[in-house]
C-alpha cells in the first residue's frame, strides 16, 4: 500500500501525467451526462419495467454504463464499434492486404482504423433498428412518422460514434486505453444501482449464500490479478561483442512471456459476440413469418445469460479469442530475429528457426492454461448464482474481470510512464 500510495504521489507531482488524468476523467464526465440525455420518443417509465424483467436487457445496460435503460443518445454503446473491430481483425487474417495494412506502423494503424469506422456505421444502423422493433413491439415507443424514425436511428448512430470519439482522446491525450476504460466507467457507475436491487431481494434464507458469493467474487478478483500478473522468464545469453578496439562484456537478459498476453481483450470480444443471437432471437420473435419467429424465440431462449448454451459459448469465444488475440499482438519470428541480430540466443536452442519455435511452444502452453484459467473464472459466477439463487450477481462475473483488468493494464501503463519519465530526468 506503501508503494501505491508513493506512486500515486509521483502521478500528481508530475504535470504530464497529471494533465493526462484530469483530461481523461474530464471525458469520464462528459460520458456520465450523455449517459442520462434521453431520447424523446421513449416510455421511460415502460422501459425500466421491461429491463427489471428481462435479464438480457440488463446485461445490456450494464456494458452500455446506464445509456440503455435511460435510452440515451449513447444507448447502443459502444458494441458496434468493437463488432466492427474484431470482424476487420478476422478478415486480416484472411486478406493479405489488410495483413499488410497492420504491420504498416503508423500509416496501417490509421487505415485500419478508418477502415472500423466504416464498418462501424451499418452496423450501428441494424442494431439501431432491431432496439426500434424491439421496443416497438413492447409498445415502449410509438409509431413514428418517416422523418421521426430517421431521426431516431441518425440520434443512436451519433451518439454511437460520440461515444468511440470520446475513447479515441483518452487513447491519445489520457491515460490508458480508451475503450477500456469506457466499458469500465459504465460498470462501474451502475454497480451501485446492481448492489442496492441485490440487497432489496435478499432474505434470510439466502444471506448466507450471498456470503459465500462475496467471499468467491473476492476470490474471482484475487485469480484474475495473480492470472494478468504471472509472466514466465525466458533466459537469454548474449556474447561478448568487439566493435572496433573496443570488447562489449555478454549479459543475460530474461525474455517475459505473460500468461494472458490479450489482457482484457478477449472478455470484451466474447461479450460482444456472445449477446448476439439473443439480439438477433428478440429481433426475430416478433416477425410474422412463423418459421423466423420461431427461430428467434428459440436464440432469445437458448442464449439467456443463466442458460447453458450462453455460459458454454461465452467459454469457447473466452479461449478462442485469447488465442487469436495472442497470435496477432506477440510475434515469435521478430523476438527470434531481434535476439539473433544482437548476438543472443537462448540456452540450448540454436539461434533463428529453432528460438521461432521454441518461442512458439512455450507461447502456446502458457496462454493454453491462461484462456482456459480464464473461461473458467468467466462462466464461475453464473454457475454459483445458479446454486445460490442469486440471479441478479451473475451479471457481475464479467463486470468483475473487465474491472480489474483494466484497473491493472492502467496502473501498468501509469507506472511506465513514471519509469520513463525518471530515465529521462537520469539521462539529463
Amino acid at each position: 500500500m506503501k508503494e501505491i500510495g508513493e506512486k500515486l504521489k509521483l502521478l500528481l507531482n508530475d504535470p504530464q501525467l497529471k494533465r493526462k488524468l484530469w483530461f481523461t476523467l474530464l471525458i469520464f464526465l462528459f460520458f456520465r451526462i450523455f449517459a442520462f440525455m434521453p431520447v424523446s420518443v421513449i416510455n421511460l417509465a415502460k422501459l425500466r419495467v421491461l429491463f427489471s424483467q428481462n435479464q438480457f436487457l440488463s446485461l445490456l445496460d450494464i456494458f452500455s454504463g446506464g445509456t440503455l435503460v435511460n435510452f440515451s443518445v449513447m444507448a447502443l454503446g459502444i458494441n458496434p464499434y468493437i463488432n466492427a473491430s474484431i470482424i476487420l481483425q478476422l478478415l486480416s487474417a484472411i486478406f493479405p492486404q489488410l495483413e499488410q495494412l497492420t504491420k504498416e506502423g503508423e500509416y496501417g494503424r490509421f487505415k485500419m482504423n478508418q477502415y472500423t469506422r466504416f464498418l462501424t456505421v451499418p452496423l450501428t444502423i441494424v442494431q439501431a433498428i432491431g432496439i426500434f422493433v424491439l421496443l416497438k413491439n413492447q409498445r415502449i415507443i410509438g409509431s413514428l412518422s418517416p422523418l421521426e424514425f430517421l431521426s431516431f436511428i441518425f440520434t443512436l448512430v451519433a451518439g454511437t460514434f460520440i461515444l468511440v470519439w470520446f475513447g479515441e482522446l483518452i487513447s491519445e491525450f489520457g491515460m490508458g486505453n480508451g475503450v477500456s476504460l469506457l466499458i469500465f466507467v459504465g460498470i462501474v457507475g451502475r454497480l451501485p444501482v446492481i448492489v442496492s436491487r441485490t440487497f432489496t431481494t435478499i432474505n434470510q434464507e439466502l444471506f448466507f449464500n450471498l456470503i459465500v458469493f462475496v467471499l468467491l467474487s473476492i476470490l474471482v478478483i484475487a485469480t484474475v490479478v495473480f492470472i494478468n500478473e504471472a509472466i514466465r522468464k525466458i533466459p537469454v545469453y548474449y556474447a561478448k561483442r568487439i566493435k572496433g578496439n573496443r570488447v562489449y562484456q555478454g549479459a543475460t537478459n530474461f525474455l517475459p512471456l505473460k500468461l494472458n498476453q490479450a489482457g482484457v481483450i478477449p472478455i470484451i470480444f466474447a461479450v460482444s459476440f456472445v449477446l448476439f443471437p439473443q439480439l438477433i432471437g428478440n429481433f426475430l420473435r416478433y416477425v410474422k413469418n412463423p418459421t423466423a419467429a420461431a427461430i428467434g424465440t428459440f436464440l432469445a431462449n437458448a442464449f439467456n445469460p443463466s442458460g447453458f448454451l450462453y455460459n458454454f459459448f461465452y467459454f469457447i469465444l473466452v479461449i478462442g479469442f485469447t488465442f487469436f488475440y495472442t497470435v496477432i499482438v506477440f510475434n515469435p519470428q521478430k523476438i527470434a530475429e531481434e535476439i539473433q541480430k544482437n548476438g543472443g540466443f537462448i540456452p540450448g536452442i540454436r539461434p533463428g528457426i529453432a528460438t521461432k519455435q521454441y518461442l512458439e511452444k512455450i507461447v502456446y502452453r502458457i496462454t493454453s492454461v491462461g484462456a482456459l484459467f480464464l473461461g473458467i473464472i468467466a462462466i464461475l459466477p453464473a454457475i454459483v448464482s445458479s446454486i445460490t439463487n442469486i440471479g441478479g450477481l451473475v451479471i457481475g462475473g464479467t463486470g468483475i474481470l473487465i474491472v480489474v483488468s483494466v484497473i491493472l493494464e492502467t496502473f501498468k501503463m501509469m507506472e511506465a510512464q513514471l519509469i520513463m519519465k525518471s530515465y529521462d530526468k537520469f539521462q539529463a
